[in-house]
This record gives structure tokens, C-alpha cells and sequence, in this order.
């Protein structure tokens, strides 16, 4: 039977459709090409008027939190990721990482920015590092999938650069938009530029163990999973700092 969509609708509802099948395959994050988000953004050819169809995707400052499922908002905001080009990082990405796990979490874990492992996946803490991390989630007594994970920056800096000022200061805002919709109990910084990034504060191995806030929300800094594996008797400070992420929770330390 021939449609009776226009091309627009028949657009979101083939999108619909294909993002329905990726969640169904079990993934939390799906890459959108550029050129369809500013398809979608773009005004009907007839009826909206272009101040109202292109009012969204000309949002810089702040990423819109809509009023639909946490589920639907995350993944306008990883397609809002998926077609950033406010700072330079863009140029030299394979693939945004905008940060995956439970919707609903108690905790959320903030690194720096992707490596190239992250870069190549599209996903968060996927390398060696990652694989600490997890552990480390474990070990406090969640599945990684309990959590939720996700970076400063959302694409990889060159050579694995610590990401410039401007650089966070450009991607701050699509974090914020996950910090709001996710509504976490705790946040955990993992590392200086976490730190920084988010609170403005450096000096992490002077900081690490105490408790910060972030527009109301409880954060621990601690040491990034990459200078736990180049230093391993660090590893006790950052297990005790997870151990207090525990106790605040109100969750038993596993034995």
C-alpha cells in the first residue's frame, strides 16, 4: 500500500523505527549522521514557519530537557552530540561519545574525554582503563549497566590531549543536560580534568576523598582508572573513596 506520509513525517517515523531496533539489539546510544539532524531540524516545506522549525537546532548554550521518557531525552541529547561542531575536537573524531548505562542511576561516573579505543566504539571507558573501571563498579557491588558513565568531552581530543578550557567549556552543556535528566545521587569524578571540568577545582590527589556539590548533587572526586594502572598502590585511596560513595548511599561495603 503506497504511503500517505509527507517526507518529513515519513523521516521521523524511519527514524523511530531504527532506533526502536537499535535498543531492541541492546545498545544505549546510536550515531546519527550530521546531515539527518539538520534534515530533522530543518522546517516542513510547507505549514511551520522556519522560526519555529529551526528553533531547536540552533541551540547552543543550553541543551533543551523535554518534557518525554528520560530514555527519549537521553538519546535527543546523543543526537544533538552526534552533530556538535562547537569546538575543533570535531574534526579529527571517528565517532562521538556522549556516555551510556542506567537512566535512572544512583551513581554516575565522569571521566576526562574519549581515548581512541572510545573514539572507535562510540562508547565510554571501553579500553584498559575501562576495563579498571568496571572492575571497580563491581567491586562497590553494581553491574556496569547499573551506572551511568560519561565524559567531560564527548569527542577525543588529538594524541589523547588533555581537553583545553574552551574545549569543556563548549561541551559542558550536553553533560549538564545528562546530569539533569538522570538526576543522580551521586556523581563520581574520575581524575583532575573531571574535577576541573565540572567543578572548576585541580589538584585531585589533594581533593580526592572529599565531598563537593554540583547543582545540588553530591560529588567525590577520586583518581582516574589510567593513573591507578600506572600507580598501583594509589588504588587503596580510591577504593576508600568509592567505599564513602557507598556508606553515603546508604549501600553495605562488599566484603
Amino acid at each position: 500500500m503506497t504511503s500517505t506520509l509527507d517526507p518529513f513525517s515519513k523521516l521521523v517515523t524511519d527514524l523511530e523505527d531504527y532506533m526502536a531496533f537499535e535498543a531492541e539489539e541492546g545498545r544505549s546510544a546510536v550515531e546519527i549522521d550530521p546531515a539527518v539532524i539538520a534534515e530533522l531540524g530543518a522546517p516542513p516545506a510547507t505549514g511551520t514557519s522556519a522560526s519555529e522549525g529551526t528553533a531547536e537546532a540552533t541551540q547552543t548554550e543550553d541543551i533543551p530537557v523535554k518534557d518525554k521518557s528520560k530514555g527519549s531525552d537521553l538519546e535527543s541529547v546523543a543526537a544533538q552530540i552526534a552533530g556538535c561542531t562547537q569546538c575543533a575536537l570535531h574534526t579529527g573524531r571517528t565517532n562521538t561519545v556522549p556516555g551510556e548505562g542506567n537512566s535512572q542511576p544512583e551513581i554516575m561516573f565522569v571521566g576526562e574525554a574519549p581515548g581512541a579505543d572510545e573514539d572507535a566504539q562510540g562508547r565510554p571507558f571501553v579500553g584498559r582503563a575501562g576495563k579498571l573501571l568496571t572492575q571497580m563498579i563491581e567491586a562497590m557491588g553494581f553491574q556496569r549497566e547499573e551506572v551511568f558513565i560519561a565524559n567531560i568531552c564527548k569527542c577525543r581530543p588529538p594524541d589523547n590531549r588533555k581537553p583545553e578550557r574552551d574545549e569543556m567549556d563548549a561541551c559542558i552543556p550536553y553533560l549538564k543536560a545528562q546530569i539533569a535528566l538522570l538526576k543522580p545521587r551521586v556523581i563520581v569524578c574520575l581524575g583532575g580534568t573531571a574535577t576541573e571540568g565540572l567543578l572548576g577545582l585541580t589538584g585531585i590527589t589533594k581533593i580526592r576523598g572529599s565531598w563537593h556539590t554540583f547543582e545540588g548533587i553530591d560529588v567525590m572526586p577520586t583518581l582516574h582508572p589510567s593513573y591507578l594502572l600506572r600507580k598501583q598502590s594509589a588504588k587503596h585511596d580510591a577504593w576508600a573513596d568509592l567505599q564513602a560513595v557507598l556508606k553515603h548511599i546508604g549501600r553495605t561495603v562488599p566484603k
